[in-house]
């Protein structure tokens, strides 16, 4: 009887070369899907040409198949459309959690089917157990918060090989098997964007409209360079300071107003206007189909780095949350996901779609007399 068949999404980096190993290891006849979803060099700030020869050398040494696609079309389509209407929206993206939707286990999954698989499988940092979604063991390298959209029906095809090992572990068996990646650094930062400014970057695709920097109660500070290259709790690149009867203290972005055009800043890092303890999302995907309840408590992250945040959701008629935390948040940014978990496993999550003015929060910031 012939081994059942798995099409790994390879990078070529560590994690997915590690990943075929295991997989060789486990007996499975193992192929490799490498896809390229940017199809713009020009800079040569794009690497996926060179991470393709990583791939195809790493599946040699292997003896893998490897199979490479094209789905620039499908990603400027259904991933940077989006992330380019948002930020003209005043929100702030998160591409890789649409990418994982739309394209790895969008289109790549279904290209995989294509070739015959029994098993989709990635270098994710995640772990299957009875149809949930668990995190990584890894803590720090847990990636369920960039899976949380994805159909539990495809979840349950999938194979997530490196899931129950910490990163060093898998530098060490990469070593071991001499994997030609072994020592290969990972990427980071949006992946179209790649090493650029990002400022530059956008600058082909969306035209900067300068406006307006000032305080909550009204006083201009400055001139910033357009709302979109700016996100709340921001404090680097303001080019602002030395202001006549302020502190010498930092300024932080406190809110994008976009009909004015207008960045509005403040100099405590926990301002109020950076605090809240409320917001409401989207319509939320849960990973077991349907919520766990109408009302529940569980732990939340506003954003990838963050530690759990206790706090209480409630799902209203239309499939949006409303979601309170037990302790203030700062800078629970429209525009980035909610993900909620309850111990290890991940429930699902939503984009955070508005926050509630607080008015006691408005009259504390006018009060300060800047």
């Amino acid at each position: 009887m012939p081994s059942p068949r798995v099409v790994l999404a390879i990078s070529g980096g560590v994690d997915s070369a590690v990943a075929a190993v295991l997989l060789q290891r486990a007996g499975y006849d193992v192929h490799a899907l490498f896809m390229r979803n940017w199809d713009e060099d020009e800079d040569g700030y794009c690497t996926a040409a060179s991470d393709l020869q990583d791939a195809r050398r790493v599946c040699n040494d292997l003896g893998i198949p490897l199979h490479a696609v094209t789905f620039a079309a499908e990603y400027r389509d259904r991933v940077f459309q989006h992330f380019l209407d948002e930020l003209a929206a005043g929100r702030t993206p998160n591409p890789d959690v649409a990418c994982n939707r739309e394209i790895k286990f969008g289109v790549c999954y279904e290209h995989a089917l294509r070739l015959g698989a029994d098993w989709f499988a990635t270098g994710h940092y995640a772990r299957m157990q009875e149809g949930r979604l668990l995190r990584g063991l890894d803590p720090a390298k847990d990636q369920t918060y960039f899976l949380h959209t994805v159909p539990g029906a495809m979840l349950a095809r999938t194979l997530f090989p490196i899931g129950d090992r910490p990163k060093d572990a898998v530098r060490k068996l990469a070593h071991e098997h001499a994997l030609p990646v072994h020592d290969k650094r990972d990427s980071t930062g949006i992946c179209f964007i790649g090493e650029r400014p990002f400022a530059e970057f956008l600058s082909h695709y969306l035209p900067a409209q300068p406006g307006p920097i000032e305080t909550p109660a009204g006083r201009k500070l400055g001139t910033h360079r357009g709302l979109m290259y700016y996100t709340l709790g921001q404090r680097q690149g303001l080019a602002v300071g030395g202001v006549r009867g302020a502190a010498e203290k930092p300024w932080y972005v406190a809110k994008k107003d976009l009909h004015r055009n207008t960045l509005v800043v403040v100099q405590q890092r926990d301002h109020p206007l950076l605090l809240c303890s409320e917001f409401i999302t989207e319509t939320a995907h849960w990973t077991a189909g349907a919520a766990p309840a109408p009302q529940f408590r569980c732990t939340v992250k506003t954003r990838y780095r963050q530690a759990d945040q206790a706090c209480e959701v409630r799902v209203l008629a239309d499939g949006r949350c409303s979601v309170r935390t037990d302790v203030a948040q700062r800078a629970v940014t429209p525009g980035q996901s909610a993900v909620f978990y309850q111990g290890e496993e991940c429930l699902g999550g939503a984009v955070i779609a508005e926050i509630p003015e607080s008015a006691s929060a408005v009259e504390s910031a006018r009060a300060s007399g800047l």
